[in-house]
């Protein structure tokens, strides 16, 4: 990839290096776009504010065009970034990327037009941190979730920072600048023409420095970092400016966000330091078992990590050097889709107090044999407590116990028997008890929430009643997004996809 060879095709370059040679103005149509308004010039692009000519269904959408500022000779990365990210647009869908609406081509005027996200990027909060723990949660859940669901559409982002998040009106992030990212699917062009980390330094995972671009988890990494920068108002690992600086997060932890925020409460900081992990083995199998925590502190398991209160001792850091000396993986042959494959939230839906033994006893089977098969697997298991939807509702049995731990209490119990065979550690396994009318709904909307993989659930006995009303788990299959297993009691278990 040559940069001159843009400048030749394009135009003249100007004293300061950019290309002159057809400058952009307001009230210019390029292609079927009008430049209405420049919103922003950065380091790397232009950003217009442009309206169709002729218009069409996606026209209704407020529109952005992202224009490259190309430097002759001095910038080529520029240059393929933005051929990447023109390469990757399209590919994406959904409500967590912009959506993309058309792009010109480098032989005449380059150029990405995507729907325009209304409001601002999460950069301005970085002034403000420390931040409200609660916001601080927040933050981390919302971007977990849409991190997931780029991560399932083969993407690595590898370029998350709080410039690169915005937010919808409902709350939901949006993740943009894919310039540096990769997709299963296409050629990774950063990897081939160039033979330097790419990143944001601050941001950067110890793998990326490693160059490895294939994983993940690195995204998993830089939100750990921007979760520390919230909670404490420090950088991790500073502002490195040099490969020789980067390489320093392979032997140098963090300090703890408890020794520089005492309201940090020991959960957050598990959270946030296995992100930190150097080996992105240690960190979580998945942007999704990330947001489950965050959304369920009293489940998180707690190790020394929860415990720590300064950063690892001389003799600790000094083996730490001494390996990462030699240490430079190769590149990694697996793909980012099969890291998630390997890393799935199995959700057992459980009636503990309406079910048969026989049904309890094939559910808890069934969930043993998928779980066995996926080590990285993270299970959840989930009762309805019934609530009336209208009047009001007894909280307490007749001996003044608490339904809900009493039904919590029988969750566990359900459980025991897999965790104790599968030696599942408390961070694979969680209980939740969900207070609702409609249990079908309230499954369906939990695993929609917390992005399960695969639901299991079982399946009462045929009867008059069951077949005029319908059945919890037809519902569940009708309404679900994810594969939903039925196991019957009487024959053996069906698998029943989603409608």
């Amino acid at each position: 990839m040559d940069s001159r060879l843009y400048s030749q095709t394009l135009g003249y370059t100007g004293k300061d290096g950019e290309q002159t040679g057809s400058p952009l103005h307001a009230g210019q149509v390029v292609d079927r776009f009008r430049l209405e308004e420049k919103l922003h010039v950065g380091g790397m692009a232009h950003i217009w504010r442009v309206s169709e000519v002729n218009h069409s269904g996606d026209s209704r959408l407020p529109l952005i065009m992202k224009v490259p500022r190309i430097k002759g000779g001095e910038d080529p990365a520029t240059i393929v970034g933005f051929e990447v990210e023109m390469m990757i647009m399209p590919m994406l869908s959904g409500a967590h990327v912009p959506k993309f609406i058309a792009k010109g081509d480098f032989t005449r005027q380059p150029f990405i037009v995507m729907e325009c996200i209304e409001g601002l990027s999460l950069k301005p909060r970085l002034d403000d941190a420390p931040l409200a723990l609660d916001e601080v949660i927040e933050i981390g859940s919302r971007v977990a979730t849409a991190l997931h669901d780029l991560h399932r559409q083969h993407l690595v982002h590898l370029d998350i920072k709080p410039s690169n998040i915005m937010f919808r009106p409902d709350g939901t992030a949006v993740l943009v600048d894919f310039g540096l990212s990769r997709h299963d699917h296409l050629p990774d062009l950063l990897d081939e023409e160039f033979m330097l980390p790419m990143g944001t330094g601050p941001y950067m995972s110890p793998e990326q420095v490693q160059f490895v671009r294939n994983d993940p988890r690195s995204d998993l990494f830089a939100l750990g970092v921007m979760l520390y920068h919230f909670t404490t108002g420090e950088r991790p690992f500073g502002q490195p400016d040099s490969v020789r600086g980067l390489r320093r997060r392979l032997w140098l932890d963090a300090m703890p966000p408890r020794a520089l925020r005492a309201d940090c409460p020991p959960w957050l900081q598990e959270v946030i330091l296995k992100c930190l992990e150097v080996k992105p083995e240690r960190r979580y199998h998945s942007a999704a078992q990330l947001a489950l925590d965050l959304q369920n502190p009293s489940q998180v398991a707690l190790t020394r990590r929860a415990e720590r209160l300064q950063k690892s001792g001389a003799i600790k850091t000094f083996k730490r050097w001494f390996f990462a000396l030699g240490d430079e993986p190769g590149q990694q042959r697996d793909k980012a889709s099969d890291q998630l494959a390997r890393s799935p939230i199995i959700l057992a839906a459980v009636d503990v107090d309406n079910a048969t033994g026989e049904l309890l006893e094939r559910l808890r089977e069934t969930v043993r044999r998928i779980v066995v098969t996926e080590p990285g697997a993270r299970l959840a298991c989930v009762s309805v407590m019934k609530t009336a939807r209208i009047g009001m509702d007894e909280l307490v049995d007749e001996q003044g116990q608490s339904l809900h731990v009493k039904q919590l209490v029988g969750l566990k119990h359900w459980a025991r028997p897999i965790s104790k065979g599968l030696n599942l550690d408390e961070g694979r396994l969680t209980f939740h008890v969900l207070e609702a009318s409609d249990a079908a709904a309230a499954i369906v909307e939990f695993a929609r929430r917390n992005q399960a993989d695969h639901i299991v659930m079982g399946a009462r006995g045929a009867s008059g009643l069951r077949r005029f009303l319908g059945s919890v788990s037809s519902q569940v299959v009708a309404e679900s997004d994810c594969t939903v297993t039925v196991v019957r009691a009487a024959g053996a278990p069906t698998l029943e996809p989603p409608a």
